[in-house]
């Protein structure tokens, strides 16, 4: 599941690095907030596309189901903290969502902010990856370059066994 040139920079048994994340309520959300408990943070490119809808509409499905395992929930875009709240509200999500626009940010440090290409097209993006983060704050496991259907679920098996 990882491997060091798929997962970026970071993998299983690594800590998870410091962060501090703006919250679309205009808050900050910081590694020492999911502290004591599990967490799933899974970093996806842009609010509205069909993939993204898809995957944050499969893990507000599935929170309740997290929230009995003591896991939290938490995505992660460069979005603005107005495109979450509009996100949220045009999908009735659940879950978490937090911006990492700050250039150097946490994506960056993770090796996800990365150069991509379409067709023919060169430009910066988010490769969609998901982690699973123990109490203490230890990367369990990483889901490089995320296949939407049927992941939350994949995710939530895991979090089971973890």
């Amino acid at each position: 599941m990882t491997d060091a040139d798929e997962a970026g920079a970071y993998r299983a048994g690594d800590a998870f690095p410091e962060f501090a994340l703006e919250t679309p309520d205009g808050g900050t959300l910081t590694k020492s907030d999911l502290a004591g408990r599990k967490a799933v943070i899974f970093f996806y490119p842009k609010d509205n596309t069909p993939g993204c809808t898809s995957e944050a509409i499969d893990f507000t499905s599935l929170k309740p189901e997290f929230a009995e395992l003591g896991v939290a929930l938490l995505g992660v875009s460069k979005d603005s903290p107005q495109k979450h709240r509009n996100f949220i509200a045009k999908h009735d999500l659940t879950v978490d969502l937090a911006t990492d626009a700050q250039e150097g940010g946490l994506s960056d440090r993770l090796g996800i902010w990365t150069e991509k290409r379409n067709y023919g097209r060169t430009y910066m993006g988010m490769v969609r990856t998901t982690y699973l983060l123990d109490s203490d704050g230890t990367i369990l496991l990483v889901w490089p370059k995320v296949r939407v259907k049927g992941h939350a679920a994949q995710v939530l098996e895991a979090a089971r066994g973890a």
